[in-house]
C-alpha cells in the first residue's frame, strides 16, 4: 500500500471489513487481476476518492452555476402555479444547491463505479495477454519437461522468463505457493487455476493435475496441449485476417468511395441550383471522415489479438 491508501483505509477500514461479504466479486477480480492492494484498502481508498471527487466537482459546478447566474436565464411564461412564481425570487440560490447536490452525486457515483469495475478491466487485459502468450510458453515447458526437469522446477523457470508475459506471472504465483506457503505441486496448481482469468490456462493447469495425479506422462501432455494451442492460434489469426479485409472493404466503400460521390453530387447540385453552400462539405471533410476514420481505428485495435 502507499501512503494514500493507508490513509483512506485509516479512515474506512472498519466499515470496509464489515462490507467484506458484499464484494466478494470485486475481491475475486483482484485476485485474478493479481493487484498487490489488499481489498480492505482498495474499498477504502474507493470510498474516500468518491468523496473527495464528489465535493470538488460539486464546489466546482455550483460555483461556475453561481458565479454566471445560470438559473435566472430561464424566464416562466405563461400561466404558471404561483409557488413557482415565488420560487423565481431564489432561483439563483436554488438552482446552485440542486447542481451542487446533482453534482455531487454524479460524480461520486461515477468515480465509485470506476473503481469497482476496474479490477475486472485488468483480469481482462491480463486474460488476453495469457491467451496469447500460453502456447509459447507451454512450448518451453515442454522444453524443460523433455530435458528431465521436475514440474515444479519447470513452473520456477517459466516465471523466472519475463518474454512470457502473463503467464509467467502466473508461474511465479505458483512457485510461491510452493516456496512460501509450503503447498505442494498439486494444491499450487489447483490454487492457480481456480483464481486465473483465462480459461486457456484453467484448462492446462486442470488438465496438468489430472495427468500428476493418474501418474501419466506429463512430458506428452505438454506437447499435445503446445500443438492445441498452437492450431487455435493460427484458426484465430485466419479468423481475424479475413474479417479485416471484410472490414477493409466496409471502409473503402464508406469512407473512400462514399464521402466522394457525396462530395461530387454536392458540387453538381450546387452548379445546377446556382447557389454554393459549403456548410455540408465542411460536415463531410471535417465531420464524417474524421469521425469514421477513428471509429474504424478503434473497431480494429480491439479486434485485433495480441501476438
Amino acid at each position: 500500500m502507499n501512503s494514500y491508501e493507508r490513509f483512506c483505509f485509516s479512515i474506512f477500514g472498519k466499515r470496509a471489513k464489515k462490507k467484506r461479504e458484499d464484494y466478494l466479486t470485486l475481491r475475486n477480480d483482484m485476485i485474478r487481476a493479481r493487484m498487490k492492494t489488499p481489498y480492505e484498502a482498495y474499498i477504502s481508498t474507493a470510498y474516500f476518492s468518491s468523496i473527495i471527487a464528489g465535493l470538488m466537482a460539486a464546489i466546482l459546478f455550483s460555483l461556475i452555476t453561481y458565479l454566471l447566474r445560470l438559473p435566472e436565464i430561464f424566464v416562466y411564461k405563461g400561466n404558471v402555479p404561483d409557488i413557482f412564481i415565488e420560487m423565481s425570487k431564489y432561483s439563483l440560490i436554488l438552482g446552485t444547491v440542486f447542481v451542487l447536490i446533482i453534482s455531487l452525486v454524479v460524480v461520486g457515483g461515477l468515480t465509485y463505479s470506476i473503481f469497482l469495475i476496474y479490477p475486472s478491466i485488468l483480469a481482462g487485459d491480463r486474460r488476453r495477454n495469457i491467451d496469447s502468450t500460453l502456447p509459447y510458453a507451454i512450448n518451453y515447458i515442454t522444453a524443460m519437461s523433455t530435458a528431465g526437469i521436475t514440474p515444479a522446477e519447470v513452473f520456477r523457470l517459466l516465471g523466472n522468463s519475463e518474454i512470457y508475459g502473463e503467464s509467467a506471472v502466473e508461474a511465479r504465483y505458483i512457485t510461491r505457493e510452493i516456496d512460501v506457503f509450503g503447498k505442494d505441486l498439486l494444491d499450487a496448481l489447483r490454487l492457480a487455476g481456480q483464481y486465473t482469468p483465462s480459461d486457456r490456462m484453467r484448462d492446462f493447469l486442470q488438465g496438468a493435475i489430472a495427468s500428476i495425479s493418474s501418474g501419466s506422462n506429463l512430458t506428452e501432455y505438454f506437447r499435445n496441449k503446445s500443438e492445441q494451442y498452437m492450431k487455435e492460434n493460427r484458426q484465430t489469426q485466419k479468423t481475424f485476417l479475413e474479417t479485416l479485409g471484410l472490414i477493409s472493404e466496409s471502409y473503402v466503400t464508406a469512407l473512400v468511395a462514399g464521402t466522394l460521390f457525396l462530395i461530387i453530387l454536392q458540387s453538381i447540385m450546387s452548379t445546377i441550383s446556382s447557389t454554393s453552400s459549403p456548410m455540408f462539405l465542411y460536415v463531410v471533410i471535417y465531420g464524417i471522415i474524421p469521425l469514421g476514420s477513428i471509429m474504424f481505428v478503434i473497431l480494429i485495435d480491439a479486434m485485433t489479438p495480441e501476438m
